[in-house]
């Protein structure tokens, strides 16, 4: 598909050495389109790096054509996450700070570049992911429109941020921070691990609109293979979330307590206007709740995925739920015993909280604790709620 290059701002490739902007350009076995493609983004920048992931193809006498174009080339063919891992490597080296990502086989056009450029001048560093129109785009491949919304589901999960295109191949990226990563992945999942971990670190997320072009079914070459790159994927995904549950959420939310301004920011957390008082209590409410119930070590795994699906305040439910911080648990222990008893009839023992709280007498009176211990969560979660909403409400009554 050509393009019309006649009306190009003269500027454009000194705004890239300004900005310290590079094209990475990944290619294996493409040499029906990598020679299109390069002459494309040559006429916007001379600041390409082409990472020949070894190629069998026309592609290395094709890339000789290049002599102004850097060129990184390995064999064999070791998948596009070492091809892009090897292009920032070699960007870095080059005193590059950006790196915009253009596939080769021709479904991105280098008339979208300049896009790229505005955000980072009027937005800062940043994540710049090229959103592609997936609804209005001819002979989209089924399993591109399902990965497509599986992706961009799974990276909100992960990252609590709402990105419209996760899969797309036209990125820019910020060379800095992925410096200091070790990056795990080697094939497609990688462009997923560098997203996550991005926005991990606080970078900033944004997306600019791109044109995007699928061939027709007939002439379409990918090298993505559905059961081995899916599965790929999927695993990266768990392994992620899980990260994100039992590691990242929690100590964004204990970050914020750290802080200097720590109590307006519990104060934010509990007057924001955005959420009813009854939202919040139900918050609190949850929180004591998970932290008490017998699944000791998953209740944030199971409790937050539960607080994003209910709606609740996840902020207010984490700190709720630390109800059983150590120092607690042999109280709330000693609770749920006590509170078993009347469950139990004449099975019920009597327990000291200073001679007999130990692992092998509350092994041999497991069945007390459980029925104690659900108890003992849900009058920690009816007290809770009462004391949110009552301490919620009667400041705002005092107010109006």
């Amino acid at each position: 598909m050509k393009l019309d290059h006649s009306i190009i701002p003269a500027d454009i490739s000194e705004r890239f050495s300004i900005l310290g902007v590079c094209v990475l350009i990944p290619t294996y076995n493409n040499a029906a389109s990598i020679e299109q493609v390069i002459t494309d983004v040559l006429r916007y920048t001379g600041q390409v790096i082409v990472i020949n992931d070894g190629s069998t193809d026309a592609t290395p006498a094709i890339l000789e054509k290049f002599p102004q174009v850097t060129v990184a080339a390995y064999s064999p063919n070791k998948g596009k996450g070492m091809a892009l891992r090897t292009g920032f490597k070699k960007a870095m080296e080059l005193g590059y700070r950006y790196a915009i990502t253009i596939d080769s086989d021709g479904q991105h056009f280098a008339k979208d570049l300049p896009l790229f450029l505005d955000a980072l001048e009027t937005g800062g560093p940043a994540l710049i992911m090229g959103s592609r129109n997936m609804a209005t785009a001819d002979n989209v491949p089924g399993k591109s429109s399902f990965g497509h919304k599986f992706s961009n589901f799974w990276f909100r999960v992960e990252t609590g941020i709402d990105c419209p295109d996760t899969q797309t191949g036209y990125r820019l990226y910020p060379l800095e921070p992925i410096s200091r990563m070790q990056l795990f992945t080697r094939k497609y999942e990688l462009e997923i691990e560098v997203i996550v971990r991005l926005a991990w670190t606080g970078v900033p997320v944004t997306s600019v609109p791109i044109t995007v072009y699928y061939p027709p079914k007939e002439e379409r070459i990918t090298h993505f293979r559905p059961f081995k790159d899916f599965s790929r994927i999927s695993v990266l995904n768990t392994v992620l979330v899980l990260i994100t549950f039992l590691y990242i959420k929690p100590r964004n939310f204990f970050r914020r307590f750290t802080k200097k301004n720590w109590q307006q920011e519990l104060k934010r957390l509990l007057l924001n206007p955005g959420e009813t008082t009854v939202t919040k209590a139900n918050s609190m409410a949850f929180g004591a709740f998970m932290g008490i119930v017998p699944i000791w070590g998953f209740q944030l795994l199971v409790g937050i995925p539960a607080a994003h699906w209910m709606r609740l305040n996840k902020a207010l439910f984490i700190l709720a739920a630390n109800i059983s911080i150590p120092p607690m648990i042999p109280l709330i222990i000693f609770l749920s015993y006590k509170m078993g008893k009347p469950w139990m009839g004449s099975r019920a023992v009597d327990i000291s909280f200073s001679k007999q709280l130990t692992l092998k007498y509350m092994g041999q009176n497991l069945e007390q604790y459980l029925y104690g211990s659900i108890t003992l969560a849900i009058v920690a979660a009816i007290l809770f709620w009462l004391l949110t909403f009552l301490l919620l409400k009667i400041p705002l009554k005092q107010k109006r």
